[in-house]
């Protein structure tokens, strides 16, 4: 279960339902399967993005759902030191630990329910790990990071972060109260969500109890996707069915549905749903491990700059740098 919840969603402010008169419903476009793999030093992932159309995930570059795994003693697993130039990284911990640690001298942790969200910009070099206590004892791990690409004239921008606690995510109901609402960034029927953005987009994290249903209003000029987190149902006006690991793409419009499903088989009562949405930028995507420019040239510069050290330096603790870039997210 989600770490982020209340006992009584009918307490929370209600979202309204678009006017079915004058909405116009979002039409599924196409549903793909993630699949899995390992980042890092091999924990679990599932490759949100894989095999779906640039022009769909627009502003978005690539997600991973990191786990869900509950780790035995020992068994917990990082990154290593890896650059990033170009976007901005928002990991979101459902439930579970993360330690970051940047170049810049920053860090923390990233607990249950907590967002953060990191503006690489010109450059950085940054780890993310468990705490050794969490490395000792195991437990729960399961969230997701996001890329969100920066326009052309942003990409050089001074790296910043922002730690968004699980007590700022502003919590909202569907009208019956059957669906929490989580919003991280951007704006839902009026209500905003603590995330500050360079990039206009929208992040929810919907939980539906079994037979809910979910109809959100969403900006026409945004992209629209879905990812299922944990449990099954159904999206669109069509009913198309969605499970764990699948994702769906919306065509236009400004409403959104899912609805959850009556019986949730697996280790999940509820469905969990991750709705993205954001202004496409339309601009050529140059993309390759951990960096996402606009251009080849763009590209081999950041990796000229990488190894010449101007992306940063590792803090005096950490003493190695890794001989070649983070071998993930190669996405194009």
């Amino acid at each position: 279960m989600p770490a982020v919840t209340v006992e009584d969603t009918l307490v929370l402010p209600r979202v309204a339902e678009p006017d079915p008169a004058t909405s116009a419903e979002r039409p599924v476009r196409a549903i793909t399967t993630a699949p899995k793999g390992y980042e890092g030093e091999g924990f679990p992932v599932r490759r949100a993005f894989a095999d779906v159309d640039m022009r769909q995930l627009d502003p978005f570059i690539h997600m991973d759902q990191m786990g869900e795994v509950d780790y035995a003693p020992g068994e917990p697993k990082g990154t290593p030191w890896h650059p990033h130039r170009g976007f901005e990284t928002v990991t979101y911990m459902i439930d579970g630990i993360f330690r970051h640690q940047d170049s810049n001298g920053g860090g923390g942790l990233i607990t249950n329910g907590d967002t953060q969200w990191m503006t690489a910009g010109g450059g950085i070099l940054h780890i993310e790990e468990p705490p050794e206590e969490v490395v000792m004892k195991g437990g729960l791990f399961h969230g997701f990071q996001l890329w969100v690409n920066l326009p052309a004239a942003m990409k050089m921008t001074t790296p910043r972060y922002q730690d968004i606690r699980a007590g700022q995510v502003k919590l909202l109901s569907s009208p019956d109260g059957g669906a929490l609402l989580r919003v991280i960034a951007g704006e839902v029927g009026g209500h905003e969500g603590p995330g500050v953005t360079h990039t206009p987009i929208t992040i929810v994290h919907a939980t539906l109890s079994p037979g809910a249903q979910l109809r959100l209003p969403w900006r026409a000029d945004f992209n629209a996707l879905a990812y299922v987190l944990a449990g099954s149902g159904t999206v669109g006006r069509d009913r198309r069915p969605i499970r764990m690991g699948q994702l769906a793409a919306f065509g236009p419009g400004d409403a959104v549905t899912a609805a959850a499903g009556s019986r949730q088989d697996g280790p999940s009562a509820q469905l969990d749903i991750l709705f993205l949405g954001g202004q496409p930028i339309r601009e050529p995507v140059a993309a390759y491990g951990p960096f996402v420019m606009n251009t080849r040239e763009e590209l081999v510069q950041a990796f000229e700059d990488f190894q010449a050290g101007r992306l940063g330096s590792i803090p005096a603790e950490a003493t190695t740098v890794p001989a070649e870039p983070h071998p993930g997210h190669d996405v194009l």
